[in-house]
């Protein structure tokens, strides 16, 4: 199947591209991490506050939002900041939304204790998979984040219940691929974003048919593609966190 395809970095249908997570990247954040996947490129941050929104008070339990956005020139034409038009507009809603979702899927609220922590995911570069690269590295600063709370004995133990990542996929000219890019994504018949944890289950998937009907056999074969993708991306989280928690 990989040689009915070309794609950037000379990679086969099944390959994520090139995949970095530097840790502790914003120093002043409790939490922090860039990562690059191909030429997107998202800081993420994790800012830890005492105390939650009023509807959550005394209730013993914390919480975990996030915010998303696109630096002016991240898509190579300037983009207006959110704040010039007086509002987020519904993209950037809908993902940090989903951003949001995908992470409170692996938190325990109440050993977080009545603390909140603020996911900020900032796009530097956009190449396809802004959303699915945010959630990943944001994995990564929100775990930092909780390692330096129970360091400081804010929390008693870490409020991560696992683990979590994100990739896209698609069908291009009816092949299948892993992690797409954006002349892919912009021509793909079928694409889709896939969260999943660390033990395979999963958090939510996005798929949407641009053109023609998505078998349930492709969605088959998009899933397994996506499981793969996860697979490596844990493992880059993982060092990541752990070069991040280096004294």
């Amino acid at each position: 199947m990989a040689a009915t395809v070309t794609r950037s970095y000379d990679r086969g249908a099944d390959a994520l591209r090139p995949v970095t997570i530097e840790p502790g990247f914003v120093r002043t954040a409790s939490g922090s991490a860039l990562i690059s996947m191909g030429e997107t490129r998202v800081i993420c941050t994790a800012s830890a506050q005492d105390g939650v929104p009023r509807w959550r008070a005394n209730s013993g339990l914390g919480w975990v939002t996030a915010e998303y956005g696109m630096l002016p020139a991240s898509t190579g034409s300037r983009k207006a900041r959110d704040v010039t038009k007086g509002r987020a507009d519904g993209r950037t809603v809908e993902i940090q939304r989903l951003i949001g979702r995908s992470l409170r899927g692996v938190v325990d609220f109440s050993a977080l204790g009545e603390n909140s922590i603020y996911l900020d995911c900032d796009v530097l570069q956009a190449d396809g998979g802004t959303r699915t690269a945010s959630i990943t590295g944001a994995y990564v600063a929100l775990a930092l984040a909780c390692e330096k709370l129970v360091a400081a004995g804010t929390i008693p133990r870490s409020p991560l219940t696992g683990s979590i990542a994100a990739i896209s996929c698609g069908i291009v000219d009816g092949v299948p691929l892993l992690d797409l890019d954006y002349p892919e994504d912009s021509s793909a018949e079928v694409d889709a974003n896939v969260v999943m944890t660390g033990d395979g289950g999963l958090v939510e998937v996005q798929a949407t048919a641009e053109r023609t009907p998505l078998s349930r056999a492709h969605l088959d074969e998009l899933l397994r593609l996506a499981e793969s993708g996860i697979v490596e991306l844990r493992r880059v989280q993982d060092a990541a966190i752990a070069a991040g928690a280096r004294p």
